[in-house]
This record gives structure tokens, sequence and C-alpha cells, in this order.
């Protein structure tokens, strides 16, 4: 089980990589949502905001209900911003959960 400050990391790493995406695709596929990031393994959810292609202010205070909601343990979240466990093979085998509009799921898989 991987420890808070990883998944903290993991989701800053996650955080770094929609930077580098090439403003061209990031225009195409961006969208401004709120995003919360379950990981029930250690009793914690994680909130920050999509926007403009970019995720930031990600804390683990409290805040309201998340448009885009992700549920996975801490292994997963670390494999999947590691490059080591694809977005959508962990949403299709069940070891992430997505709560989001279709529209919503499809443009965040084509961003991961």
């Amino acid at each position: 089980m991987a420890t808070l400050e990883e998944c903290h990391d993991a989701l800053e790493r996650l955080a770094d990589r929609l930077t580098t995406v090439d403003d061209e695709s990031r225009r195409a596929h961006a969208f401004d949502r709120s995003l919360s990031c379950e990981i029930p393994d250690l009793d914690v959810t994680f909130t920050g905001e999509l926007s403009e292609g970019h995720l930031s202010g990600i804390t683990t205070e409290p805040a309201p209900r998340a448009q885009i909601r992700l549920t996975a343990n801490s292994d997963d979240l670390i494999a999947m911003t590691d490059g080591h466990l694809s977005f959508g093979q962990a949403w299709l085998s069940g070891r992430v959960k997505v709560e989001a509009g279709v529209r919503d799921l499809l443009r965040l898989r084509s961003m991961l």
C-alpha cells in the first residue's frame, strides 16, 4: 500500500504530465471541472480543479462534491501515474471507478 505522500506526489506528476500536452491537443480536449480522487485504502479523498488542461489546487481539504469522481486504491493510482497501468485498462477491469458524464469521461481518457 502506497503512502499518503506517494499518492499526493503521483497526482502532482499527473498534473505535470497534463502541462506537457501540446497546445493544440489541450485546446481540443481541455475542459473545466472539479475533480476528486478517493483512495479507500488510505481513507482519503484528494480534490483539485481541471482548468484549460491543467490540474491544480490538489488538496485533501473537504470540498463540495466534484463533477468528476475517481476511486482507486493507492497502488493502482501510483501504477497509473507512473505509466505501468493504463487508465483505460484500469477502468475496464474495475480497478478504477469513474463517476462523470460520458463526454467528460471521453475527454479525461484522451488527456491521460
